[in-house]
């Protein structure tokens, strides 16, 4: 990357965008920069190496998180390298590797390694593995205190279907590429280093089309809405993961799919809540029912209502166990308790009053 250049400048997009405004910004400019488009136009053609160079970074999640680190401490910006041990910034205030948190010393890791990570090596042909899709999905309270399946609708680049993932048109003449020579790569110096990068003009194939596919335009490549069922463990909380080996995103250049990550989201419940394994509920009664004793209905975890007996003179707060009636996970097995809540009348009548007056007297309550 040359000094001072921002990929987010580049592409005319926030430093927030999301992955949707990234990739939109990019399929504008680069029809528009295309060199196809602009044959005798130089500086289109290297504007559109700068529009593949940035997105290159920005749509990749690993890649675009190491950079914006770097980015935040001014790797990219300024004079060369600093007194300090790092780049950027005026002599004397570089910025050293390990404050960033990205190792150094003279072992070889350090800056070199992170270059090697974000664009992809020094001269080697091999790319960086296919990062893992991370996504979440919704779970109904019972599924995840049960165990069960849930639906989760996953954006993919997939293979378009109209050029079979080669980007050109049916009956193009397919040519090697004259800007990689037919890698799928070029180089560029970066002080001492040689950087690979995929090369901007064939977008790593090493060919091009002589006219793309309006479908993908060119890409070799659509977005597709995959449905996939995810097993849900009993007893998962928000928060928790699953990984699904090789359902994430295809590899460009036909390697193994790399893995989706699902992170569970629990939605509550009106009426159940969990403790652990034990599942809590709060039931009402009215001040004679607690008084005088009343059964009443309670739902359980699998939806059914189980009939629980409340005794005469039931104060507020007491809790009844339903025995196993909670979450059964890793050989044990929870209960559900039920606490109850008693309704106070908020306004009496008068004759009300006067019954109530007369009951509390005879109690020896004083009011």
């Amino acid at each position: 990357m040359s000094q001072g250049k921002d990929y987010y400048r580049v592409l005319g997009v926030s430093s927030s965008a999301n992955d949707t405004e990234v990739k939109k910004a990019y399929r504008e400019l680069a029809k528009k920069y295309h060199p196809d488009a602009n044959p005798d136009n130089k500086g289109a053609s290297e504007r559109f190496k700068d529009i593949s160079e940035a997105y290159s970074i920005l749509s990749d999640t690993d890649k675009r998180k190491k950079y914006d680190t770097m980015r935040k401490y001014g790797a990219f910006a300024g004079g060369g390298r600093g007194a300090g041990g790092g780049f950027g910034g005026s002599a004397g205030q570089g910025i050293k590797f390990e404050d960033i948190g990205f190792g150094g010393g003279g072992d070889g890791g350090g800056f070199g390694d992170l270059f090697s990570s974000i664009f992809g090596g020094f001269g080697g042909k091999k790319g960086p593995a296919v990062q893992a899709v991370e996504v979440k999905a919704d779970v109904p309270f019972k599924v995840a205190a049960q165990g069960g399946k849930v639906p989760i609708v996953v954006p993919l680049n997939e293979a378009c279907p109209s050029c079979g993932g080669s980007g050109a048109a049916k009956g193009a003449r397919i040519s090697k590429c004259n800007e990689c020579g037919g890698s799928g790569h070029v180089s560029f110096g970066q002080g001492g280093f040689a950087v690979n990068r995929p090369c901007p003009k064939c977008r790593a194939k090493g060919t091009v089309a002589s006219s793309t596919c309006g479908k993908c335009a060119g890409d070799g490549d659509v977005v597709i809405d995959k449905k996939i069922m995810v097993r849900v463990p009993p007893g998962v909380e928000t928060g928790q993961q699953v990984r699904l080996k090789g359902q994430g995103q295809r590899s460009e250049h036909g390697g193994k799919s790399g893995d989706l990550l699902v992170t569970f989201n629990v939605k509550s419940d009106r009426f159940l809540k969990r403790d652990g394994l034990n599942i809590t509920c709060d039931v009402p009664v009215n001040l004679a029912q607690a008084v005088l004793g009343t059964r009443v209905k309670v739902r359980t975890l699998d939806g059914k209502k189980v009939v629980l007996k409340v005794p005469p003179g039931t104060q507020p707060g007491r809790k009844f166990k339903l025995k196993g009636m909670g979450i059964k996970k890793g050989g044990r097995q929870g209960d559900q308790l039920v606490e109850i809540t008693v309704k106070i009348p908020g306004k009496l009548d008068a004759d009300q009053k006067q019954q109530m007056e007369a009951l509390a007297e005879s109690l020896g309550l004083k009011h």
